[in-house]
């Protein structure tokens, strides 16, 4: 995974309680930095494509994989970068990559079904939802 891969990054400090008595980050950690990438990009997503929100529904995380490759620590800069690389009928599978400068300290795969706020039943994400997300990945300079 090359951060070349992704359009869209966003900065992240490690905070002291992020770290134990080492000044390693404690892997839990990691996908609470995944969900912060994640906001990230949606609001980049809505400011780059006004009207691109989805009412009445919401996405909901189903599946989550992180892979440890080396240990950020206290007071790193991090760079979390994500993208999208599957957009199914109803979800959409999440590349997460978190740098500390070049090196690519963990990878991350969040799956997220696209459902009805109140029954939770999956629904068809909107053409122009898929559009915007579409045309933000072909345009967003990496950050």
């Amino acid at each position: 995974m090359q951060r070349s891969e992704f359009q869209f990054s966003t900065p992240l400090r490690v905070r002291w309680s992020d770290a134990d008595m080492q000044g390693i980050v404690f892997n839990g950690h990691y996908l609470t930095y995944a969900d912060v990438g994640i906001t990230e990009y949606f609001r980049a997503l809505s400011e780059a494509n006004a009207g691109s929100s989805v009412n009445g529904s919401d996405f909901f995380a189903v599946r989550t994989l992180l892979e440890y490759r080396s240990p950020a620590l206290y007071d790193d800069m991090l760079d979390i970068h994500v993208r999208i690389a599957k957009l199914g009928n109803s979800s959409m599978q999440f590349l997460i990559g978190i740098y500390r400068a070049d090196e690519l300290l963990v990878t991350g795969e969040i799956v997220y079904v696209h459902a009805d706020q109140t029954s939770r039943q999956p629904m068809r994400i909107p053409d122009s939802f898929r559009e915007a997300i579409v045309r933000f990945e072909k345009t967003t300079p990496e950050a």
